[in-house]
């Protein structure tokens, strides 16, 4: 018989708040679970309705049954596995309708551009855009799940090499974080120079990389939060003076002047609308 995790507990007023909480991949899922508790208690604790949406897997019923037996055994109230393997699946009336119950939805790990495809444009994307935005259900996405925030995403690229034009190829994203680019598995795949290149091919957008078993917590008041093992690296351009991405060959390195890098670790934060990192209180 499933045991109900001591950590969950009837929702309040902070499980209520809107919060997106993109992770970097590879979480915890045996031991102390950190991130996927803290998910599960932000849903609504014991009262909360987990919605799976597995599509980025190559093995999506394997995937969703995992997160199924994950999110009950930590103690939630139900786990709605939701399978879109093609696209008129997001129209379909009782996916919407099962949607609709879910206090929280995740999206799992594997390829962005394969779940990318699949929801873009369709009804199920834009109901779980309006939950999350109306404060109505929490988003998390691990590794591709939370490649895809962005409406502009990291679709494939390269490591081990300085920033340049051809390091990166990116795609159209979610759009559930509209203002950020995301990384994943980031230091831990050397990917410093891949969110660097994205960047300078949109300056416009603030860069977040995410460590492995970490996450990027943002929340409806304009703060990112970290939770994890690793680091959250914020790549912010905005005071940028110089860069020759626009004048240089593909393969050439990317000049940028007075690029602002911040890592952050658990506990700290950073406030999205004032572009300032925030120490953790000890």
């Amino acid at each position: 018989m499933l045991q109900l995790n001591p950590i969950l507990t009837s929702p309040d007023a902070s499980s209520a708040k809107s919060v997106v909480m993109a992770v970097g991949g590879a979480e915890d899922k045996v031991h102390g679970r950190q991130i996927l508790t803290t998910f599960c208690q932000r849903s609504g604790g014991l009262d909360a309705t987990i919605g799976v949406i597995p599509s980025a897997s190559r093995e999506p019923d394997a995937m969703g049954r995992l997160y199924h037996d994950i999110f009950m055994e930590i103690g939630v109230k139900a786990v709605e596995v939701l399978l879109v393997s093609d696209r008129s699946h997001g129209e379909n009336p009782d996916l919407l309708e099962r949607l609709e119950r879910c206090s929280g939805v995740f999206m799992s790990g594997g390829d962005q551009l394969r779940l990318s495809s699949l929801l873009d444009e369709t009804p199920l994307l834009e109901k779980l855009r309006h939950q999350v935005w109306q404060g109505q259900s929490v988003l998390a996405g691990t590794s591709a799940g939370a490649a895809v925030m962005g409406e502009r995403m990291i679709a494939s690229g390269g490591s081990n090499e300085p920033p340049n034009r051809s390091l990166v190829d990116m795609s159209t994203g979610l759009g559930f974080l509209p203002d950020v680019i995301v990384d994943q598995h980031f230091h831990n795949r050397n990917r410093l120079a891949r969110l660097i290149s994205a960047i300078s091919a949109y300056p416009e957008k603030l860069g977040v990389g995410i460590d492995e078993d970490t996450c990027a917590l943002f929340e409806a008041d304009g703060h990112l939060k970290v939770l994890g093992r690793g680091a959250v690296t914020i790549v912010d351009p905005r005071d940028v003076s110089y860069t020759s991405y626009p004048h240089v060959d593909l393969t050439d390195p990317v000049s940028i002047y007075n690029l602002r890098v911040h890592i952050l670790s658990d506990g700290d934060c950073y406030n999205l609308l004032t572009h300032r990192a925030l120490h953790k209180t000890v």
